[in-house]
């Protein structure tokens, strides 16, 4: 009897310590985002109800829904929402576009050292944000030596202050974030071209289709999962953009280039308001949950018809 049940006991020992193993295995990964991230959102929530400076050694005071109030009223909020929209639809769309187009064309398998202009145009992505803002700060400088004005004089064009000038300091800024980041959309893309089989578009040329219509009725159907993916995360990416502003303009001329993650900064690490920064945490991530939320109900709408 003794000899039956240690038997029955084995097996289940067995995967008790093969789970317990299991569990050691990914724990250092659970608390780096248990201490890293779970519980910082966890603590700005809470904060977004309170009045509490960080210089202070008194307790949070209860205010409500009054930083959400104070949100709603702030002239610098409704700005830098405004800032942050218009770099979000001046570079994401244009890296969806740049980048499609370098991928179809540098997956053309009789194209000569494809893989270097890869490795070439995906230099930027591997590239510390903060160095890649400073040259392009210099780039971009306002005597008439900088890159960008040496450019506009050959075409007989004036010199032109572009970090300084709150009309051309973040269309700046958006040229800056496009070269940044379009090896990574190109990149993306790729893979997702690879995956399409060949024989599609063998087929499709044996009807007579011309390349242009492969592209458009082949390519760019299969591509939707890779799009809406890339979607999301530029998407996503661009509604916290804080380096580049922060380091070419520091949110200026004026409020010209101040995102909602530069005044974020500036509430809670600047003028020590961390329950108003708290709450402006909370703000954009319902908004980006909301609009993630709403572009997958888009994209499976549009799998349903298609």
């Amino acid at each position: 009897m003794r000899t039956a049940a240690s038997a029955r006991r084995r097996p289940a020992l067995h995967r008790l310590g093969a789970m317990l193993e299991s569990y050691s295995m990914v724990a250092p990964a659970y608390m780096i985002f248990l201490v890293f991230i779970f519980v910082p959102v966890v603590w700005a929530f809470y904060l977004s109800f309170f009045k509490y400076s960080i210089l202070s050694f008194r307790a949070p005071t209860f205010v409500g829904l009054g930083n959400f109030k104070k949100l709603l009223s702030d002239r610098v909020f409704w700005i830098a929402v405004k800032n942050t929209v218009t770099y979000t639809l001046g570079t994401v769309p244009v890296r969806l576009v740049l980048g499609l187009l370098l991928a179809l064309v540098l997956d053309q398998e009789h194209l000569r050292f494809r893989r270097i202009f890869r490795a070439i145009y995906f230099l930027p992505v591997v590239t510390s944000m903060v160095a890649a803002s400073i040259i392009w700060a210099l780039v971009f400088s306002a005597n008439a030596d900088g890159l960008a004005n040496q450019i506009l004089g050959v075409f007989g064009i004036s010199p032109k202050g572009w970090l300084a000038d709150s009309r051309l300091a973040m269309l700046s800024v958006c040229i800056m974030s496009v070269w940044k980041d379009l090896g990574y959309v190109m990149t993306i893309f790729t893979a997702g071209l690879q995956g399409i089989p060949l024989e599609l578009y063998e087929s499709a040329a044996i009807d007579g289709a011309t390349p242009w219509k492969r592209v458009w009725h082949i390519t760019i159907p299969l591509l939707k999962p890779t799009t809406f993916f890339i979607l999301v995360t530029q998407l996503l990416g661009s509604f916290q953009v804080f380096t580049q502003t922060y380091v070419m303009t520091s949110g200026g001329p004026g409020y010209s280039t101040t995102t909602l993650i530069n005044l974020l900064h500036t509430k809670g690490f600047i003028q020590f308001d961390m329950g108003y920064a708290s709450a402006l945490a909370v703000a954009l991530f319902v908004s980006l949950l909301v609009l993630s939320w709403i572009l997958r109900r888009v994209f499976k709408a549009e799998e349903i018809v298609y």
